[in-house]
């Protein structure tokens, strides 16, 4: 068996073997000593090898998924290597033979399809970058729902769109490891490197044919060497982990960035569209506005929010599907209880085609396509939007296969095949005599049990049955000289002894054991076999029930997001091609949500207006008074806007944004060696050199990194470059308040502030934004609300102006005013001890005295001279 376990391990140098013995699956040497670390399970030892000690760990097969995904997070591929024969099998070939066994299936990141390792309203996809004579492209796939795409792009492009896409391994040539492994890894992919002849363009093409059983690819549309090398590295590496068992795939959809508002991964993470700054999704945009009550339209709010369009048509069409849900309120909510009830459609269908699935996977087709059937009755009749037109179409053409599901599977089918049961009466003759027999074979043998208590008068007498003996007699010892003396022994045939029974058999026994047994084999061999016929009709019908899968999705999304308006009170905007981001009211969905569920606090609405008298609003005030946050709440205005969806304002008109750009926040790199100012350059370089002039840019506190009039020479420099140069649309945050003198000088640059009060010295933040500068920064003020101590404000304040009045006065006069100010000099806080200082002599005379020496007098004398000193130092 170790031999075995060698042979097939050699070939898989790279992953975990999970090797099947019985009920577990085994692993042995290094790979052990990994997982049972990575696992946090036992580590025993079995035999030896080479002299030492074979290390081995194991995983029940029945709980194989949940340690799967432990070690796939862990950054682990693991080969699944199965029992291909029985026992009694291997037996026939000689005594000493060992089971056959096979690698199955390679488990990555990027392959993984069972439901308990996948987020359900998220894509798992696997990507691959391919490089052809100067082109590029990259391909991705879903095989737990078949989407399968690609896109020609440039090596650039390839960091954004891995944001974007969320991929959880990314395929790439081996030699390519250096230029592109930093840019997969910040993505948070795995990165796995393929044999460059997986690559070939001319091999892909004959893949990508075989697979969809095509002679040519033009049927798809028309595909660069790149892109169709990238698809074929996709096809080849999954003929390599599924063991030649492809997934059923849709035909490959071709996509072009032009089309979609782009966002690069730093303004994704800034804006926590997807995932929270945490990591989680709790916090995120995502969480705040989902509504929908599918998998699918979970998964297809997830892509239309990493992807916005900036198609026009497209917008107008996703807005009036969205516009139609809010109006009829009666269609709204019965589509949206109707669709609770339907099933994950595309990952069963998967399942089954992997030949992972299971009864249920039938029955999660059948429950679909049945509310598909009763969704298409209700929209009959209603003047639909075109988008939904299109989805109901698609729900239809499933009655034939729809009525042999119903009529096969019983209503609550068990999870696998192996546990039968799950063919409904009635549709099998065979199997329902197969059955029969069985089942009546149970209530034989508890008519012989009573026939044989009648027959031996022993009343505790029981037949049992297990895998060793079949059925059997059982009484206790104390009965076993009445069961083997005459008569009895004429019938009952002594089997074995135990400590406390004594069993037996009878011919009678036997031959029923022989009829049940073959009768509930072969009523689980029926079973197999029609689950095999079910499963080949749903998977040729595997094309249109993947349409019908994409239409619901798209009514769940448009009720869902019509849901969100109607319950927090969104406008529809108004879209078009011009430049303009009038806001009105404007809310943060994310933070109004916190705060209502905090304290019930209302979130203060505000205007932004750009693109008509003024492409920059310059945005100034003190920290804690809401800049950030207005800042990113009009960004994701005009995000959700192009994604299709309502805003969170009381009005909005929104030119179509071709790019979007943030840079909000202090952070570092430290594993890159950048500090917090460094990636708040390179952020903001890659803004000044991408942006064109319907990009829409948000800018918070560039330059603070450094010093003062570095930090105030380079936001001065951007928010020129941004007004002449890029001519975008921006707004710019900033302590600086000399940047409010270029309003005058630039004539699309615009002040705007947040708006405080001040009581009693302290700040109360009004968090409204209006036009003008603010007088000051209020730093002070904010200080104090953060709890320094009051020796630290005050000192601050004296700083402060002396500072403000140097620089009214002049550098000279500035510099005089520093060097006459006092040092620090703070007085004790309530409590604690000064400083050191020179003892008074009082102290002297009492640090000399030694108590216990002094007598009863001497005491009365140092009392009185003690009172001496304090007086005089009193006078």
């Amino acid at each position: 068996m170790m031999a075995q376990y060698l042979e097939i391990k050699a070939q898989y140098p790279d992953a975990l073997l999970f090797y099947r013995m019985g009920d577990f699956y085994e692993l042995f040497f290094d790979d052990a000593v990994a997982a049972a670390e990575a696992l946090d399970i036992a580590l025993t030892k079995r035999g030896k090898h080479l002299g030492e000690d074979i290390a081995m760990c194991g995983v029940p097969f029945h709980a194989a998924e949940g340690y799967l995904l432990t070690l796939i997070r862990k950054g682990f591929r693991v080969a699944v290597c199965e029992q291909m024969e029985n026992p009694a099998e291997a037996k026939k070939r000689g005594s000493k033979s060992v089971v056959r066994r096979e690698v199955v299936r390679l488990v990555t990141p990027g392959t993984l399809t069972e439901e308990s390792l996948l987020d359900a309203r998220q894509h798992n996809f696997l990507a691959s970058f391919a490089q052809v004579r100067g082109e590029c492209a990259m391909s991705w796939v879903d095989i737990s729902t078949g989407a399968f795409h690609v896109m020609p792009m440039s090596t650039v492009r390839l960091g954004p769109e891995l944001a974007r896409l969320n991929p959880s391994e990314v395929i790439i040539a081996d030699g390519d490891e250096a230029a592109l492994a930093e840019i997969v890894s910040e993505s948070g992919a795995s990165l796995t490197p393929l044999g460059r002849a997986a690559f070939d363009s001319t091999g892909g093409e004959k893949r990508l044919c075989a697979l969809f059983g095509i002679g040519t690819l033009d049927a798809f549309g028309q595909f660069s060497r790149a892109e169709v090398a990238a698809m074929g590295a996709i096809v080849e590496y999954l003929e390599i982990t599924q063991k030649g068992r492809l997934p059923l795939l849709r035909a490959p959809v071709r996509e072009n960035h032009d089309r979609v508002l782009q966002i690069d991964a730093a303004t994704r993470r800034n804006l926590e569209l997807t995932h929270a700054l945490s990591g989680g999704k709790a916090g995120s945009l995502l969480a705040v506005i989902d509504r929908t009550v599918t998998a699918g339209g979970g998964r297809l709010l997830e892509r239309r929010l990493s992807s916005p369009s900036r198609v026009l048509d497209v917008v107008q069409n996703r807005l009036d599907t969205v516009g139609f849900a809010v109006e009829q309120s009666r269609f709204r909510t019965d589509l949206r209880g109707a669709l609770r009830k339907v099933p994950d459609l595309d990952r069963a269908l998967s399942r089954l085609g992997l030949d992972r699935g299971g009864p249920r996977d039938l029955a999660a087709v059948r429950n679909g396509l049945a509310q598909a059937a009763e969704i298409v009755s209700a929209l009959d009749g209603l003047d639909l939007p075109p988008l939904l037109k299109d989805a109901a179409r698609e729900l239809t053409g499933h009655d034939t296969l729809l009525d042999l599901l119903d009529q096969a599977l019983v209503a609550e089918p068990p999870m696998l095949v192996r546990d039968g049961g799950f063919i409904a009466p009635g549709y099998d003759t065979d199997l329902d005599e197969a059955r029969q027999l069985r089942d009546e074979g149970r209530s034989v043998i508890a008519g012989m049990q009573g026939d044989y208590v009648r027959l031996t008068g022993i009343p505790s007498l029981k037949i049992k049955h297990n895998n060793v003996l079949g059925y059997f007699v059982e009484v206790t010892a104390t009965h076993a000289d009445k069961m083997l003396s005459e008569p009895l022994n004429e019938t009952f045939k002594h089997r074995q002894t135990t400590a406390n029974q004594v069993r037996f058999t009878t011919i009678p026994l036997s031959e029923m054991e022989t009829k049940i047994l073959n009768a509930g084999g072969r009523a689980l061999e029926t079973e197999k076999h029609l689950y095999e016929r079910l499963k080949s009709a749903i998977l040729e019908q595997s094309a249109l029930i993947g349409q019908t899968a994409k239409g619901l999705a798209e009514l769940d999304l448009a009720t869902a997001l019509a849901d969100l308006a109607k319950g927090e009170n969104w406008c529809r905007p108004k879209v078009d091609g011009s430049r303009a981001l009038h806001i009105e009211g404007g809310r943060h969905p994310v933070v109004e949500q916190a705060l209502r569920a905090q304290d019930g606090a209302q979130f203060i609405a505000n205007d932004c207006d750009l693109g008509e008298t003024s492409d920059i609003w310059l945005l100034t005030g003190p920290n804690m008074a809401g800049k950030s946050t207005f800042l990113r709440q009009n960004a994701l205005i005009a995000l959700l806007a192009q994604m299709g969806s309502y805003v969170p304002a009381r009005a909005a008109h929104v030119g179509l944004v071709s790019q979007l750009f943030s840079r909000v926040g202090a952070s570092d790199d430290l594993a890159r060696g950048r500090s917090t100012f460094m990636v708040e350059m390179v952020e903001t370089a890659a803004i000044l050199n991408q942006a064109d002039d319907h990009a829409l840019v948000i800018l918070d506190e560039i330059g603070r990194g450094t010093a003062t009039y570095d930090g105030l020479s380079i936001a001065w420099a951007t928010l020129e470059y941004l007004h002449d140069v890029n001519k975008c649309r921006a707004l710019f945050a900033t302590h600086y308040h000399e940047l409010t003198n270029l309003s005058d000088k630039l004539d699309k640059v615009e002040n705007a502030t947040v708006t405080v009060k001040e009581h009693d010295g302290d700040v109360i933040f009004m968090h409204e934004v209006r036009r003008g500068a603010a007088d000051r920064s209020y730093g002070v003020q904010v200080a104090k609300l953060a709890g320094l101590p009051s020796a630290v404000l005050d000192r601050a304040r004296v700083v402060l102006d002396a500072l403000e009045k140097g620089e009214r006065e002049g550098g000279t006069a500035k510099k005089t005013l520093i060097d006459d100010l006092p040092l620090f000099a703070v007085s004790p806080a309530p409590g604690k001890s000064p400083g050191p200082k020179a003892p008074s002599q009082l102290e002297e005379r009492l640090i000399k005295i030694l108590p216990d020496e002094l007598s009863p007098r001497d005491a009365l004398d140092l009392i009185y001279e003690l009172k001496g000193l304090l007086q005089e130092k009193a006078g």
